[in-house]
């Protein structure tokens, strides 16, 4: 190892005498790049380097390149008065271009990026910085570093993507490009990224080609003047025109001329089409199934003006209907799109235009719910209509966010696919909550409330959702009726029935939310209170130890602990606990009470909270976690002789002498 290292390090000599000799280090500076190369290239050679190690060693020298780029740009300007010939000494060598990083002649040793893609194959995200640092640089080495990277990550599209764009961008070569991004689809044909870049460098490339016709004058369509005008201009100028067969020019030749020209032209886009269509071909061959892709290749077809082009659009979007018309998805983006399409109208005619690409886009959901009448596609209609009528939502149709337009006038039209979604049976809960909450936004309270209590019955009787913005909307009612300011006896009554009928239907863990609303409701009432937590304890001994259930009772004690006590609070967290297979997220809970109470001095909390760890151990003897608490109370609440009691036992049951030892945190 120790040769190897010296061998490395002497074939730096040459660098760092230069280094010294042209000013841009001292020998002390010198002397501690040596030092700090000499452990980087120790840490390299050890058995089984670190990827941080070639990372710290790569940092190193760029930190140590970028230094010497300032100390060679200051010598610079302090030399602007010298000669040519000096300052073309004075940056000629030392080390330029970062060639410790990335050594360009073979006759230098290989540099830590090298070494670390070599030692690290599979790590694409050393390739990544590798390459960014060629590119950087530019260093010439970058078709090589392309070749190994693709050659240990064929599959990689990333890869393919990079190096066509920077053979595109950066080298300029266009058929380097295309060729790599044709092998790329070979060995990745399933990757939808591959075929959209494929299908934007070729665009890019005809946009550019375009831009070189119209700076020569060849685009006759965009730079061609009127007739009249050039005709005109021409006939005063005539000195200015020379014939090549001194003869005066035909004005039929000069027509066929024109026509040569515009055919050319029309011959060039028609050439491009045909690229463009061939990609969309191959990608639809190898992604089929695909909506995703598509979609795209459509959206960059009209970001982009491409003459002759309509055609594959409609191509595109006969092959979307034809192969996706099963998919919710589809009906979904195409509805949508009638909104997008753009629309030249004057202002005095803006109301109509919106109001018909909305008509557009509800015939096509209408066709859409016609073909599949399931809950999915409904939602999506419903959605579609949230999004049209509350242009306050994050997700709002940008398009309808204008004084000009009320959407209000198509409130009917929202309520009859909500009707004809309960009509079929494909009303699910957050339909039918959003179904409810339109009522509710139109003011139309009591219609709300009827239609809430008919879902509830039937339809989605264990729909939690819907059953607590039922008792939501009885509760608002009565809360906001004239001349109420509590709750009588009556309303409570009604109350506590909607919620024992529900409480009772529904599991635990479904109505979590609907126990911890009643519980607020009736707590201040001790009567309704009493007969609700009978009513939970029935619920929670079918609910057995779930974070549900736990989190109901720790709530009923929470609530007796709040209004009458701790007293009461135990009481309560004893009858709960005898409860078949307590949870132990609830145990957990109660011993926090106990132990908070035991730190502030009360001794009986103390052996509540022994009791408690004792009584949960017994049913979770496993946990170790439960174990390293109750060894913690005993170091800080109990004497030595609990705690080794403790630490022994936790020893015999768990086998692992380092399971109370609390993790470290870094």
């Amino acid at each position: 190892m120790a040769d190897t290292v010296q061998y490395r390090l002497e074939r730096m000599t040459d660098e760092l005498d230069d280094l010294e000799r042209r000013g841009l280090f001292t020998r002390a500076e010198l002397a501690d790049v040596v030092r700090k190369r000499r452990d980087f290239e120790y840490r390299l050679r050890r058995h089984s380097p670190l990827r941080q190690d070639f990372l710290d060693y790569i940092a190193y020298e760029l930190r140590l390149d970028s230094l010497r780029n300032l100390r060679k740009r200051a010598i610079i300007r302090a030399a602007d008065e010298e000669d040519d010939d000096a300052r073309a000494a004075t940056t000629r060598e030392a080390g330029g271009r970062g060639r410790r990083i990335n050594p360009r002649r073979s006759g230098r040793s290989p540099s830590p990026t090298s070494r670390a893609s070599s030692a690290f194959k599979g790590d694409l995200d050393l390739w990544f910085r590798y390459l960014e640092f060629c590119r950087d640089k530019r260093h010439g080495r970058m078709k090589q570093v392309l070749a190994q990277a693709i050659r240990f990550h064929p599959k990689v599209p990333g890869l393919w993507i990079y190096a066509a764009a920077w053979e595109f961008d950066q080298n300029l070569n266009v058929a380097a490009a295309r060729a790599l991004m044709q092998s790329g689809l070979r060995s990745c044909p399933q990757s939808e990224d591959m075929w959209i870049e494929y299908l934007r460098m070729e665009l890019t490339y005809l946009n550019k080609l375009k831009a070189r016709k119209v700076a020569l004058g060849e685009d006759v369509k965009t730079l061609q003047k009127n007739d009249n005008d050039a005709g005109q201009w021409k006939d005063e100028n005539k000195e200015l025109f020379m014939p090549l067969n001194e003869q005066g020019e035909d004005p039929k030749e000069s027509g066929s001329a024109g026509d040569a020209l515009e055919e050319k032209e029309d011959l060039f886009w028609r050439q491009g089409l045909l690229i463009i269509q061939t990609i969309y071909h191959g990608a639809v061959e190898a992604l089929p199934s695909s909506l995703t892709l598509r979609k795209k290749f459509l959206e960059i077809l009209n970001s982009v003006d491409l003459a002759h082009s309509d055609e594959l659009k409609l191509e595109v979007l006969d092959d979307l209907k034809r192969d996706f018309s099963h998919s919710e998805d589809y009906w979904d983006w195409f509805s949508r799109l009638q909104l997008s399409n753009s629309s030249n109208s004057s202002n005095s005619n803006r109301k109509d235009a919106l109001s018909n690409k909305l008509n557009r886009s509800i015939q096509v959901y209408d066709e859409a719910v016609r073909r599949l009448p399931n809950s999915k596609m409904y939602s999506l209609y419903a959605k579609f209509w949230m999004d049209v009528l509350s242009p306050d939502r994050e997700d709002s149709i940008t398009l309808f966010q204008d004084s000009e337009f009320d959407a209000s006038e198509f409130t009917s039209s929202i309520l009859k696919v909500y009707e004809n979604a309960e009509s079929c049976g494909c009303l699910t809960e957050d339909l039918a909550c959003q179904y409810i909450s339109l009522y509710l936004k139109l003011e139309r309270l009591e219609e709300a409330k009827t239609l809430a209590e008919k879902l509830c019955d039937v339809p989605l009787s264990n729909a939690a959702k819907l059953w607590s913005l039922r008792a939501s909307m009885e509760i608002n009612s009565i809360a906001t009726a004239p001349g109420s300011s509590s709750l009588s006896k009556e309303n409570l009554s009604s109350l506590f029935d909607l919620f024992s009928t529900v409480l009772s239907k529904l599991s635990v863990t479904e109505a979590e939310g609907l126990w911890h609303m009643a519980m607020k409701l009736f707590f201040h009432d001790k009567v309704w209170f009493e007969k609700l937590v009978k009513t939970a304890m029935l619920s929670l001994s079918l609910a057995g130890g779930s974070d549900s259930g736990a989190s109901v009772s720790s709530a009923i004690v929470g609530w007796h602990l709040q209004r009458d006590g701790m007293k009461h609070a135990r009481k309560m967290y004893k009858r709960l606990l005898a409860l078949p297979r307590p949870s132990l997220k609830f145990m957990q809970y109660c011993i926090e009470l106990e132990a908070n109470l035991a730190s502030l001095g009360d001794h009986s909390a103390l052996t509540n909270a022994r009791r408690l760890y004792d009584s949960a151990l017994d049913q979770y003897p496993q946990e170790s976690e439960v174990w390293r608490n109750y060894y913690n109370l005993e170091l800080k609440m109990g004497t030595s002789e609990s705690a080794n009691a403790v630490y022994s036992r936790a020893r015999k049951v768990l086998g692992d002498s380092t399971a109370l030892t609390a993790p470290r945190s870094y």
